[in-house]
């Protein structure tokens, strides 16, 4: 008994019952396949492409990113940069007042202001001051007072920093802008 004898009569006709279908509605059927087919193929497409532009996008959205990164690191070593540049000044400066004060203090150096002519006629008869080595007759001079010359200095201390952090801050703006 062949093989095919030996399947089951509802097995056997329902092969027969989708064959006579399809052989009955071939053209039909056969479209319709076909059809799916070609709107399979383009979903396929349609999908590959969305896929290549999402990840053209992804790539370019990274390079930007990258892009933005090295922009952020440059600014930071050069604002680090300034930084060190406006600490360095900032640092000079107390160590020329300090300095100075010193010399105020063991009286190397004195201070003195100009007088206005018009002042000694008023009473002021301070004699004018020569310089080393000549017997030239300068503006009147008067030398001050140990103590108002270190609270000179000390303003002079503070306007020194205030003018080094206004170019740290003029700097960083700067650098920001760019």
């Amino acid at each position: 008994m062949p093989a095919f004898d030996l399947m089951p009569f509802s097995i056997r006709s329902l092969g027969v019952v989708v064959l006579l279908a399809l052989l009955a509605g071939g053209p039909a059927v056969l479209a319709w396949r076909l059809q799916d087919w070609r709107y399979g193929r383009q979903l396929a497409q349609m999908a590959q492409s969305q896929a290549d532009t999402l990840n053209q996008m992804t790539r370019a959205t990274a390079l930007q990113q990258k892009a933005e990164h090295d922009k952020r690191l440059a600014l930071e070593h050069q604002l680090s940069a300034s930084e060190q540049t406006h600490y360095r000044a900032l640092s000079d400066a107390q160590r020329d007042q300090d300095r100075l004060r010193d010399r105020l203090a063991t009286a190397d150096v004195r201070l003195s202001v100009l007088l206005d002519a018009d002042d000694i006629a008023a009473g002021c008869a301070v004699p004018a001051t020569t310089r080393p080595g000549g017997v030239d007759h300068g503006a009147p001079r008067a030398r001050l007072d140990p103590a108002h010359a270190q609270r000179i200095i000390a303003i002079t201390d503070a306007g020194d920093r205030g003018l080094i952090a206004l170019q740290a801050c003029q700097a960083y703006i700067r650098a920001l802008g760019r």
